[in-house]
């Protein structure tokens, strides 16, 4: 997509999700755009070895060997800084930190934080963790290595992300091998987008499934007496705990169990060992905030948050956003709708919408 100006990027994906959405939305639909580069607050490079040279690479459309990147303006200035002095430092100690390295992760922060994580076929050993440690104060930033069996944190394995919501501050800690969103900045419109919903009920409890480390949670935790929030991956809900703490925030309860199993334990089929502490009777929500993964919603989540008022659905994918809402509309309206450019210069289209249930 990088044929056609940035402008008309947006308006094609506002297009595409105009006529998605067309049968269940006749307003206008609200557009948050990006920045155009320094946009990406995380990045993944296969390393190319050349003789003694490494490079970065990515594999090439032919899916038959890679392409050498000797730009990458997407990323943001905390990891465009650094990339290209670590690839020097590489090249350098092509012995021990370039040797047998297949891949190099950076995930990074709008406040200069920056981890790195040296993917190899080897096992590393003190010689490679002496140069790495002198590595992390050169460059200013967290080094972490990984391979087979074995992962070396030098300093920590998580970056601290600070976002300002609806006016308050919010501190998140992001690790290495969780779920963030990638755009940051469109990240936090996506947040006050959510907020701004939100703070139309003024009652009742919020209900939220795929949490993650708690992007959403944390900031429409303000505006409900109790919080209950669904999450599978075990290392999210650490996250997610830590971040609530971080943040003071104390109405807030995780649950470790996958979409279909909380909808299973809501509608009373089966009962969790992981919430005999949770008293589910005690909710009354009046919210949910969903986000899938691409895939959607399933059959039973969909019949599950139709019982809800109100409804924040965020989605990655409009094919499955509009799927779904020819379901939930049976039972509720759509009266919000926004596209969410998270990934310009792709196909890409992050949306939400706000639907509340129909007078019967």
């Amino acid at each position: 997509m990088y044929q056609t100006s940035y402008e008309e990027q947006l308006h094609e994906k506002h297009e595409r999700m105009a006529q998605l959405l067309a049968p269940y939305y006749k307003k206008e639909l609200e557009l948050f755009d990006s920045f155009s580069s320094h946009y990406r607050a995380r990045a993944e490079f296969r390393i190319w070895h050349e003789g003694d040279c490494c490079a970065y690479a990515m594999g090439n459309s032919q899916k038959n060997g890679a392409v050498c990147i000797e730009e990458c303006p997407k990323v943001i200035e905390a990891i465009e800084k650094r990339m290209w002095k670590l690839l020097e430092k590489i090249n350098a100690s092509t012995q021990t930190l370039g040797h047998r390295l297949f891949a190099v992760e950076f995930l990074a922060t709008t406040t200069d934080e920056c981890l790195i994580t040296m993917l190899y076929h080897k096992k590393l050993d003190d010689v490679w963790s002496t140069e790495a440690k002198l590595l992390e104060q050169e460059l200013a930033c967290k080094i972490l290595g990984r391979s087979r069996k074995q992962k070396i944190v030098l300093s920590d394995e998580f970056v601290t992300e600070k976002l300002t919501i609806d006016g308050k501050h919010f501190t998140y800690r992001q690790y290495e091998s969780g779920f963030t969103q990638p755009n940051p900045a469109v990240n936090a419109k996506m947040i006050e987008w959510a907020v701004k919903q939100a703070k139309k009920i003024g009652y009742g409890d919020f209900f939220e499934s795929y949490c993650g480390l708690g992007n959403f949670t944390l900031p429409l935790s303000h505006y409900f007496e109790k919080v209950l929030a669904t999450e599978i991956s075990k290392r999210s809900i650490q996250a997610a705990l830590e971040n609530c703490q971080l943040n003071d925030i104390a109405n807030i309860t995780f649950a470790r169990l996958s979409s279909e199993e909380m909808t299973e334990a809501l509608s009373g089929v089966r009962t969790f060992n992981r919430l005999k502490e949770i008293d589910l009777q005690s909710y009354d929500f009046s919210i949910v905030l969903v986000d899938p993964p691409r895939a959607g919603l399933d059959e039973g989540t969909i019949a599950l948050i139709s019982k809800i008022d109100h409804i924040i659905y965020i989605s990655c994918n409009p094919e499955t956003l509009a799927r779904d809402l020819s379901i939930l509309t049976q039972t509720h309206e759509v009266v919000e709708a926004a596209l969410f450019d998270q990934f310009p210069h792709t196909e890409h289209v992050e949306s939400g919408v706000f639907l509340v249930k129909k007078v019967q």
